[in-house]
């Protein structure tokens, strides 16, 4: 049985899901309302009842596996302010791109859980900067025992979406993210295919690693302009059971900024069994198709659940987001389900 979907207000095409409902993935945690990639992040989103949560991972020094989304440390913690820690910053070039800071593989995890977490994003987001500082960055293994504690407190199963950041970066500096990866899973049990687990990268040669050494499900990341021909779709296909799509490669816009109907996609990938999980899904006006912003005010939030409506009736099995109570209001209003 598949989930087909009414179209957004204005559209008129509608393609069925390959999942019963499609998932909603709290990106970073509900980092619409918290510090990203803070457990407190992650647990607001479990409180308003994703699906999934996803988190980013990269190394320490000492290959412990912790929950940020750069190598570089400044825009999310408070290493600037750290004088003890000054002599640490440097410039480093990471996958081609020369960036200046501190960085997570130059220091052990005992110096990383001196930190603490801040807001990215204080201008758009002023009032999750109450938080700045409450909370330090989480290890995996924080994260994953957290959510079985949430998900047994709750008495559903909450899924995670892990992320492997820069892996050919920390493959040549002797810190391979898959190997500490397995073997954390392992160790907590959720090494198996019915463990709520998906593992993702934007870099193919590691989730060939993964897809070899492991039965959890795999998804390939696409980033936006990334165009993929029917030969890269097959290819794709021989390692992934999906795809996690910037939405603009589902939902292409306009020189204006506008969204209108589909591309082929979330079709071309079921037509391979390859589920689609579109990203990143955000309320404010600066991140929205001009066509669904409200007002001028760039930080202002405007219609994300047109957005959310829209993808849903381009039929992905999954929305990716930093508002995840907006998507889910989506998923429960009464004219969305009709079952084919």
């Amino acid at each position: 049985m598949t989930v087909t979907r009414e179209a957004a207000p204005g559209w008129h095409w509608r393609t069925s899901s390959l999942v019963p409902t499609p998932a909603v993935v709290a990106h970073r945690g509900a980092s619409g309302h918290r510090p990203e990639h803070t457990l407190e992040a992650y647990r607001t989103a479990i409180r308003m009842g994703v699906d999934d949560i996803e988190l980013d991972l990269v190394a320490t020094s000492d290959g412990v596996l912790v929950a940020r989304h750069d190598l570089e440390l400044s825009a999310t913690t408070d290493v600037a302010d750290r004088a003890d820690l000054a002599h640490l910053r440097r410039t480093l070039v990471v996958d081609g791109v020369e960036q200046h800071g501190w960085f997570v593989q130059d220091l052990t995890v005992a110096e990383l859980k001196t930190l603490a977490a801040r807001e990215r994003m204080p201008g758009t987001r002023p009032a999750n900067t109450a938080y700045d500082g409450v909370e330090g960055v989480p290890t995996l293994t924080e994260v994953l025992a957290m959510v079985g504690a949430e998900a047994l407190r709750r008495g559903r199963p909450v899924g995670v979406a892990l992320e492997l950041k820069h892996a050919a970066h920390h493959d040549a500096v002797g810190l391979p993210l898959d190997v500490p990866l397995l073997r954390e899973l392992a160790r907590q049990g959720l090494d198996h295919p019915w463990a709520r687990v998906t593992l993702m990268s934007f870099e193919a040669p590691v989730l060939r690693r993964l897809a070899a050494r492991t039965r959890l499900p795999v998804l390939q990341l696409l980033d936006r302009g990334h165009r993929l021909t029917p030969e890269e779709l097959d290819d794709i296909d021989e390692y992934a059971d999906g795809l996690g799509a910037h939405t603009s490669l589902v939902l292409p816009r306009d020189a204006a900024g506008a969204i209108g109907a589909p591309s082929t996609l979330v079709r071309d990938a079921h037509r391979r069994g390859l589920t689609v999980h579109a990203w990143t899904v955000r309320a404010e006006n600066r991140f929205l198709p001009t066509n669904l912003r409200r007002g001028d005010a760039p930080d202002a939030l405007g219609d994300m659940a047109g957005e959310v409506r829209a993808l849903l009736a381009a039929g992905v099995d999954g929305v990716i987001t930093d508002h995840p109570e907006a998507a889910l209001a989506v998923l429960r209003e009464p004219a969305a389900i009709a079952v084919g």
